[in-house]
């Protein structure tokens, strides 16, 4: 059956370029062997049944007036979606390898854009590594779906077979909508959180709100100064960027760690994580030359109400704000009191209403606009940090335990360096996804951040 592609589904399905494909990467890691064949029995219930996209091809209009559209792909086979693969060693680097080797991999547009694989041989455990095309949905819905696969105990998965229950889903990630107390979630209806912002779906989509929120843009210039005046400052991480990536990450951290650091400090767990990161940049850019400066990234937020269930239809719902890492702040200290700062700021200013009626208008303009749009923002930061909170407790998938979770949203334009954080049951692990010409030793970034955590605990200790 087709259906009509929304606007903002479409910009996604018109910006994959070689050197930056339009690709959700994402990581489960599992602390033993899994039976695959439940798992495959789960994506078969949870994917492809209960969400239409994962058995539908984008179909371009024969005019460039037309929009782009879905069409159920007449020869879908499950299998030409699931990869099972051993390793041939269980080490880090060789699943980095594996994982580098498929990123820069476009996906065939006459089936449906989207596979997984099931990698044995990792750590005497095993992954399922994720690729999913950002026209189908954003990074916070790819999360929800592939958690719902998962249960509270080893044998969860063997219960009743229907699609996964709303009230379970909006569970899987709590506090999704804190984006870890940063950034703001945009959710319908109100929630508490720890230093976040919510506002209301339906007022947001206001036509009236967006004008106020043009109307607060002239009185203050200070979003317009960030999305329209000046490029992204040139430093090591910038430049043209290749085919090849880099993916690399670092070993989790105890949650606890991070939350008695921001209390000590008088921030929040987000704001010491990307402190920390902007230390990391910071590092990397003097060893390579470069003068320490504040490094620009785009942050997603989220606008779909989690306590709802998901559309059948998936779709981008997020709105983007864009953030600069304190990095040319000389102490960890003072990176993550900045951060916090500007986290406030960001999150009483209305950037996201705004953001997010801009990313909806672009989607409405055609190809060449749509580039041009497009090309002009991306070119305001390095790339892409997320950060979202999973779930507080365990979680298992084809019997075994997961160990831990990361995902990273593609970088758009020329953009060159991805970030992201997630927090899983009471531990948190960042990531990097690098261009390989700009960034060829994203290694560097994940020893400069854990030097930076390590560095702030013992001065948190000490206090």
């Amino acid at each position: 059956m087709n259906r009509a592609m929304g606007p903002v589904d479409t910009i996604w399905l018109n910006m994959d370029r070689p050197e930056n494909l339009m690709i959700i990467d994402s990581l489960m890691f599992f602390e033993g062997p899994v039976d695959w064949s439940r798992v495959v029995s789960l994506v078969q219930r949870r994917f492809v049944d209960a969400y239409p996209a994962f058995r539908q091809r984008p179909v371009q209009p024969r005019t460039h007036i037309g929009s782009p559209h879905w069409e159920d792909d007449p020869a879908f086979d499950l299998d030409n979606h699931l990869i099972r693969t051993t390793l041939p060693r269980s080490d880090d680097a060789t699943l980095q390898r594996y994982i580098e080797q498929r990123m820069p991999v476009p996906f065939d547009r006459h089936r449906p854009l989207w596979e997984m694989h099931l990698v044995d041989g990792y750590r005497h455990g095993a992954v399922v590594y994720t690729r999913l095309h950002h026209c189908i949905a954003d990074g916070i819905a790819l999360n929800q779906v592939m958690l719902s696969m998962t249960g509270e105990t080893p044998d969860s998965d063997l219960d009743a077979p229907g699609a996964t229950e709303p009230e379970h889903r909006a569970g899987l990630l709590e506090g999704a909508a804190k984006l870890a107390g940063t950034a703001i979630a945009t959710t319908a209806g109100a929630a508490s959180g720890v230093a976040h912002m919510l506002w209301d779906l339906p007022k947001l989509l206001d036509p009236h709100v967006l004008g106020d929120a043009f109307t607060q843009v002239e009185r203050t210039g200070g979003i317009a100064d960030k999305l329209v005046l000046g490029p992204k400052p040139h430093t090591p991480l910038s430049g043209r960027p290749g085919t090849a990536k880099r993916a690399v990450w670092c070993e989790p951290f105890p949650l606890d760690d991070i939350k008695h650091i921001g209390h000590e400090t008088g921030t929040t767990v987000n704001d010491v994580l990307m402190g920390a990161v902007a230390g990391a940049l910071a590092t990397y850019i003097r060893e390579h030359g470069g003068e320490p400066q504040d490094v620009p990234t785009m942050v997603p937020v989220n606008v779909r109400p989690l306590d709802q269930p998901l559309p059948k239809e998936l779709g981008n719902q997020f709105a983007l704000v864009l953030f600069k890492y304190p990095s040319a702040l000389a102490t960890p200290l003072e990176r993550i009191v900045e951060t916090h700062r500007r986290m406030e700021v960001i999150k009483h200013s209305p950037e996201v209403t705004l953001t997010f009626g801009l990313i909806k208008a672009i989607g409405r303009t055609g190809p060449e606009l749509e580039r041009f749009f497009v090309d002009f923002f991306s070119d305001k930061a390095i790339g892409v940090t997320t950060n979202v909170p999973g779930p507080t407790g365990d979680r298992y998938l084809g019997g075994t335990k997961i160990r831990g979770v990361l995902a990273w949203v593609p970088g758009a334009g020329e953009q060159t360096l991805g970030v992201s954080i997630f927090s899983y049951s009471g531990r948190v692990r960042v990531g990097f996804k690098a261009d390989a010409d700009r960034v060829p030793d994203p290694e560097n970034l994940v020893r400069a951040f854990t030097d930076e955590i390590d560095g702030l605990l013992r001065l948190s200790h000490a206090v």
